[in-house]
Formats: C-alpha cells, structure tokens, sequence
C-alpha cells in the first residue's frame, strides 16, 4: 500500500516557534505580520518528511479576521498564503500543495451555515489560491452541506479536491454505533457524497484519534475503493460542546507523543487510509516519525 504523508497542524507549530499568534486571527496573524515564519513552518514540515503541505489560509474567514478585514484583504491574504506555500514546495522536491478551504461561518458549527452567501466568501479564497495550489483541501467539514458548497466553489479550477469531514468525538465509538459528523449526518452519507462529488479523496479531520478507525471503516464499506486519509487533532477533550474550534486555544492531551500518534496511525492504514497526517497539536516531531515509522511513500 503506497502512503502520503499530509503535514500537521499549523496554528500550534507558528505558535511553538514565536510567531505572533492570538485570538481571533488565530494562524492568519502570523500571515499579516510575520508571513516568513509561515514559510519557516512549510519548510519544517517539508524536512520532517510531509510530502503535501497546506496553505495557512484556514483562518482567513470573518470569524477570525472580522468582515472589513475580509473584503478589503481577503483575497490578496489567501494569495500570500498560496504563494508562500508553493516557494516552499518549489525548493523542495515531489511536494505538492493543498489549498486549505476552512468552514467559513466557523469550525464545528454546521448550524451556523448560510448556503445564500458561501459561494461568496469560499471564492474570495479560491480566486487567491488557486494560481498556486495543486490540489483544494477542503478541511473540516462539519456537514454535507459544507461539502456540496466547497465543491461548487472549486467546480471550475480544474483542480482534484479532497474533501474532510470532522467528526462527532463526545461519545467514543462502541459496537453498532453510527459514525457520524459533527452535524450528526452519517458518515457513509458522507462517502457516498464524496464520491458523487467526484472528490479524489475522502479524509476525516480534526477529531480524537479514536473516533477514526471506525469513520474509515464506514466510509470503506459505503463506497469500496474511495481513496481514505486522517490527520486527528491533540485536543484533550472532546469539541462537541465547545463551540467553534480555535474559538479558544484548547488544551492538548499529554498522551500523543510522536511514538503514540504512529501507533494510531497504524490503525487507521489497516483500516485503509493510505493519505496520514496531522491536525491542531500535531507537529513537526509527529510528522518526522510518522514519515520514518510508515512505509515510504509517493504523493
């Protein structure tokens, strides 16, 4: 089975390095004022031995960067982040660039979406990313209707997508339960989705490493050759009933060191994920041993 190596988390690695770094911008700060401590990330991710690196343009929506902001700068900001990107890529070799494509009325809330005005914001994203990406990372998708509006803002890139959905973590998997996202759709719903979509890989993101395996498993049986990937979060607690991810900085668990968070990983591929990562929390060193621990891959 040949492996991708995704990189980690970015908001938590430029914060790990001194960038500057608070709420609400949260990762977009470090854009706005220090952009070549994102490149300093892109290429620790690149050297730890991540063969797709994700733009820094996760935060830049309304909710974190506030609406003026995101008329007036929006779309040269997502620019600056695919470009910075793609400079990083471009010095390295075999590494390819995934435009990151956030839930734009805010993490972990699907109650919050508005399909009248998603295709508004998501291409103040796309027109600034897509001279520099090779393929669209939609992350964290919380429901299918986030999912169906990422696709259409990308439809016309010629671009392949990859959708990844979050995951309800609240309550641990047991025997005959239903995987589900964060809007308590199920996740072979989600499956069949990706693949009508005609998404070139379905990953889940941004939840507990244990709620993974089982996603995997459902959304194998649903539809059987989709092309699977993970990259879990480090939160030490559930988000269910947190609100927004990075509405605050969250605590990390202290039981997903590097070593640990391969032994998940090993999970997930037998399960049939074949595109690992990491999300908030995980960084370079779980990069670093992930691309050590994995057979040796080929993007």
């Amino acid at each position: 089975m040949t492996l991708t190596i995704l990189d980690g988390g970015m908001g938590r690695e430029l914060e790990r390095i001194g960038a500057p770094f608070r709420q609400p911008e949260w990762s977009a700060l470090a854009l706005m004022e220090a952009p070549e401590m994102v490149r300093q990330v892109h290429d620790g991710y690149i050297r730890a031995g991540a063969q797709v690196i994700t733009t820094n343009s996760y935060a830049l929506v309304p909710f974190h960067i506030g609406e003026d902001r995101f008329r007036a700068e929006g779309e040269q900001l997502a620019a600056l982040a695919g470009r910075l990107a793609r400079e990083a890529a471009d010095a390295a070799t075999g590494v390819t660039v995934a435009g990151s494509l956030p839930p734009v009325f805010g993490s972990y809330r699907p109650d919050l979406f508005r399909d009248d005005i998603a295709q508004d914001y998501l291409s103040v994203l796309v027109r600034g990313l897509a001279p520099h990406v090779d393929v669209w990372l939609a992350e964290t998708q919380s429901s299918l209707a986030e999912a169906r509006a990422a696709a259409a803002a990308v439809s016309g890139t010629g671009k392949p997508l990859w959708l990844s959905f979050t995951l309800r973590d609240e309550d641990l998997p047991t025997e005959g339960t239903v995987p589900q996202l964060r809007s308590g759709e199920p996740v072979a719903e989600a499956a069949r989705l990706a693949q009508s979509l005609g998404a070139e890989a379905m990953l889940f993101n941004c939840a507990m490493p244990e709620v993974m395996a089982p996603a995997l498993a459902a959304a194998r049986v649903a539809v059987p050759g989709l092309r699977l990937g993970v990259y879990a979060n480090a939160f030490g607690d559930s988000q269910d009933e947190d609100g927004a991810a990075n509405e605050v900085v969250s605590t990390i668990r202290d039981d997903l060191d590097p070593h640990s968070y391969c032994l998940w990983a090993d999970r997930w591929t037998a399960q049939g994920a074949t595109i690992i990562g990491g999300c908030c929390g995980i960084g370079t060193d779980h990069i670093h041993h992930l691309a050590d621990h994995l057979p040796k891959a080929h993007a």
